[in-house]
């Protein structure tokens, strides 16, 4: 049953590396050709807005904007802006169908100085579905969603250094209380916590004083597991994930500045690993404690703390698969008078993890309060359910509240 629900949610977003089923030998003995690793509610790992969008979704360590909830919340404390709130739509799947999208909505506020509040809401709609019974007769008609509600607090140790604490609530309603291969199932709830720290230091190059480094990190989704049954045996890993990354800016003079960025991500839950096979039946070998033996890497049935930590040295391949599960991310974004922006980045995952990899394009533009910012993403490797679709974001700063 929990097998089902994954793949059915993992057709809808057309992020198959995320769902192969963790219980199921990997397409490779010995030499290692695809072992990708599998999380429920891969929806919180989509980047939300259309300004990071651009730059191949990095945001560690970018300079710090109404959206830095999902990429390091805290870079707030170093904002510009007293307040400001943003709203992101992404359509989904646009090429097969026009009711898949995500939105977001996020919003902050520093308290003086050296601290900031600031809470956010993903929404994943996966449109109109259809249930219908094992003879095809129609049960009903349903709307299948996903959602995320945060709130987050970020405080200044220093003039240079800061960290955040985030609380999530997880709501997942995949088959609106059907019968999946006979068991009744329920929408899956999850809580999580974020844990983020940023770094920025201004340099002076060459006589350039706008010149600024900086550093993030922010290890997501730190949570419970997460079911769709009454069964506790049917419990999947939320993308617990790690994110690491530096950012340089530079302004040339007075109109002309540019930031390149470097991000680094990785899983934070098990590998799967390599299953026994017996060679007369073609199937898993059973042990006597009831579950499958296991011919390479570790045990993936285990709580989220050990999880976290054994997906550092899990994988089946050894040392040279874990490096393929870090995922990189390059992007760099110039501006011209801080009201016009262009952006490019790139993203790449191995071909073994799951072979996501492609270019982004964006622009923003900026006019007192007003912000909008667009994204286009364009794959090199395999179809994306964002391929050549337009995403936006809409976004508002103030200087104060009274402003």
């Amino acid at each position: 049953m929990k097998k089902t629900i994954i793949l059915f949610l993992g057709a809808i977003l057309g992020f198959t590396p995320f769902f192969a089923s963790s219980q199921d030998k990997p397409n490779y003995i010995g030499q290692q050709s695809q072992n990708t690793i599998t999380t429920a509610v891969p929806f919180l790992m989509i980047g939300p807005d259309a300004r990071s969008g651009g730059m191949g979704e990095v945001g560690a360590a970018t300079a710090p904007d109404v959206n830095s909830q999902h990429w390091n919340p805290a870079k707030y404390v170093f904002a510009k802006k007293d307040m400001g709130f943003g709203v992101s739509y992404s359509p989904w799947l646009r090429k097969l169908v026009n009711d898949i999208n995500l939105a977001y909505l996020t919003f902050f506020k520093k308290i003086g100085d050296k601290q900031a509040v600031h809470a956010s809401l993903t929404y994943f709609s996966l449109g109109d579905i259809t249930f219908t019974d094992i003879q095809g007769e129609v049960i009903g008609n349903y709307k299948p969603n996903e959602f995320a509600i945060d709130a987050g607090y970020s405080r200044k140790f220093s003039e240079k250094f800061s960290g955040s604490v985030v609380g999530r609530f997880i709501y997942s309603n995949l088959t609106q209380g059907q019968f999946v291969q006979g068991v009744s199932t329920k929408a899956g709830t999850s809580v999580a916590a974020d844990v983020a720290v940023f770094y920025k230091t201004d340099l002076s190059i060459g006589g350039l004083a706008g010149s600024d480094l900086s550093f993030g990190m922010n290890i997501s989704n730190i949570g419970a597991k997460i079911s769709y049954s009454d069964d506790d045996q049917s419990k999947d890993f939320i993308p617990t994930n790690l994110r690491l990354g530096g950012s340089f800016g530079i302004d040339i003079d007075d109109y002309n500045s540019f930031r390149f960025s470097l991000d680094l991500n990785k899983l934070l839950v098990p590998t799967p690993p390599i299953y026994k096979i017996d060679d007369s039946t073609g199937q898993q070998v059973i042990g006597p404690d009831g579950k499958p033996e296991i011919e390479a890497g570790m045990d993936p049935d285990v709580n989220v703390v050990p999880g976290m930590i054994q997906s550092f040295y899990d994988a089946p391949g050894g040392f040279s698969e874990e490096m393929k599960e870090f995922i990189w991310v390059v992007g760099v974004e110039y501006w011209y008078d801080k009201q016009f922006g262009v952006r490019a980045g790139y993203f790449h995952e191995s071909a073994m993890k799951g072979n996501r990899q492609f270019f982004t394009l964006g622009l923003g533009l900026r006019y007192n309060v007003f912000g909008l910012d667009f994204s286009y993403l364009i794959p090199t490797q395999q179809n994306n359910p964002l391929a050549n679709t337009l995403r936006f974001t809409l976004t508002f700063n103030f200087d104060s509240v009274g402003n």
